[in-house]
């Protein structure tokens, strides 16, 4: 009927894995040109806007609970941003829910021209991140024309090698969760993945199902993906590493990574497909080792309970703006400029510049802390390369592991584990006000709105487990902000960590 591309609007479990099929399959005409809108950010909603006319366009609208808010905010956008294109937004849409979800009501009002549901027994069972051989991951892969009987029978034979009857020296998942667990209790809970660029969305769809499903009870494994290798700087003795590569496709440095970090005594695991296809079986042992991980660490790896309470944070910070009008007021800063204003560091002492603010951070790492970098600012092309700039430099200066998170997106995934798993991280807070906006559709508040409240939600909830936390919230030229920023924490670095 005219299709070209796909949009699937899904937060977390819903969408990593449709993330992962687009990048690790090659997908051509005549099927489907898929992206995965996982934000509330309008600069980035925008931009998706401009990659296909309405006409061509397919809505996949994916929610286990049918309510998550980023979700029902987009569908609601795209619903009439279609309708405005002048096209027939049901004959667009296609909605993948659990049965009797608000979603499966909204989809057959709007008249969608197809409704996946899970029921009981028929996998509504089955929790949002173990859903990628569900329909929530297996609607999107058809449509971009990967074989989902292959990927399905990879799977089959993978949950027959890990199975009850299996013996455990021959079993992958037995192997790869009791190693998991065991060195998480010995100090090595840093799972440090390394994954060639085809392969890196896989890392992605890792780190979201280990630290959501361990990060708990004050207990977790540190799921480590996309820092930069290091050079001359030794890694801690809390890193375990695990490799994926794909056979036939060599990567003479990743190899030489290897073997360095073999011959200086580090745990390795290596990993290696014979084809993309391979991808059906890796999630089924995932699954599997990550369950077993969590009975070595004595927790349950099924459910997510402060993924829920910033959600609850969120919805009362959004309840307060439909009363008011406005959010609720900052905290006293600790240091502000015409350029940018810092919150936090609580136990610190009052710093009289941003370099004496991101040292006072860098003093409060214990060893085998890590630190994340969590930003909400816009998504622009120039940023978001700041932003990767700026960990990288952090990853190859400082001792500790160091990870990104990209809000909202980090809160269906490492946000479990930065609030419910062990006080180990320190945390550099990125805000900034949004030059763009785009209204929500039957909402009294916008995207941009919606986007401020989900921020200060995760950052109540961090301060209110007493997390480390330095937020620096930038105004005005955002990109040269970014730019004074790193050049205050190469300086704090070196204040701190002299090399």
């Amino acid at each position: 009927e005219g299709f070209t591309h796909a949009v699937l609007l899904g937060m977390g479990g819903s969408g990593l894995f449709s993330e992962v099929c687009s990048t690790t399959f090659r997908v051509e005409p005549p099927h489907l040109d898929l992206t995965v809108l996982d934000t509330t950010d309008p600069t980035a909603i925008r931009r998706q806007q401009r990659r296909c006319p309405a006409e061509r366009l397919l809505m996949i609208v994916s929610s286990k609970s049918g309510s998550t808010s980023e979700v029902s905010a987009l569908s609601k956008y795209v619903y009439y941003t279609l309708a405005e294109a002048g096209v027939e937004p049901g004959a667009h849409g296609i909605a993948v829910t659990d049965t009797g979800t608000s979603l499966e009501a909204q989809a057959k009002a709007w008249k969608f021209r197809r409704l996946f549901t899970h029921g009981p027994g028929t996998g509504a069972e089955v929790g949002g991140r173990f859903s990628a051989l569900t329909f929530f991951g297996l609607v999107p892969a058809a449509l971009m024309g990967i074989d989902t009987a292959i990927l399905l029978h990879r799977a089959d034979a993978m949950a027959i090698r890990c199975g009850a009857q299996a013996a455990l020296e021959e079993n992958p998942a037995a192997q790869l969760g009791v190693v998991l667990g065991s060195l998480a209790m010995a100090g090595r809970d840093k799972l440090t993945l390394l994954c060639p660029a085809a392969l890196a969305s896989v890392g992605t769809w890792i780190e979201q199902l280990i630290a959501e499903s361990t990060g708990k009870q004050e207990r977790g494994i540190v799921p480590i993906h996309g820092e930069p290798w290091r050079d001359g700087i030794p890694y801690g003795t809390d890193r375990l590493f695990i490799e994926l590569h794909m056979a036939g496709q060599r990567d003479g440095d990743l190899e030489d990574h290897v073997r360095s970090l073999t011959a200086a005594g580090h745990p390795v695991i290596r990993i290696e497909w014979e084809d993309p296809y391979d991808l059906g079986g890796e999630v089924m042992k995932w699954f599997i080792a990550t369950a077993i991980t969590g009975s070595v660490l004595s927790i349950d790896p099924f459910d997510e309970p402060n993924v829920q309470e910033s959600k609850d944070r969120t919805k009362a910070l959004l309840e307060r703006y439909t009363r008011e009008g406005r959010l609720p007021e900052d905290d006293p800063p600790i240091f502000s400029d015409e350029h940018m204003v810092l919150y936090g560091l609580r136990g610190a002492r009052q710093p009289a510049s941003l370099t004496q603010a991101c040292a006072a951070l860098f003093e409060q790492l214990r060893p085998q802390d890590y630190l994340a970098v969590l930003s909400f600012l816009p998504r622009t092309p120039s940023l978001d390369e700041a932003i990767r700039a700026l960990h990288a430099a952090l990853a190859k200066r400082l001792d500790h592991a160091t990870m990104l998170g990209v809000g909202p997106r980090y809160l269906h995934s490492t946000g479990q584990l930065y609030k419910g798993g062990p006080d180990a991280g320190a945390f550099l807070f990125l805000t900034a006000e949004s030059a763009e906006d785009l209204p929500i559709p039957g909402e009294p508040w916008t995207f941009a709105v919606l986007k401020h409240a989900q921020a200060l939600g995760d950052l109540q909830a961090l301060q209110q487990r007493g997390r480390r936390l330095l937020r620096v919230h930038l105004r005005g030229d955002l990109d040269g902000g970014m730019q004074r920023l790193q050049r205050s924490l190469e300086e704090a670095v070196t204040q701190i960590v002299p090399r």
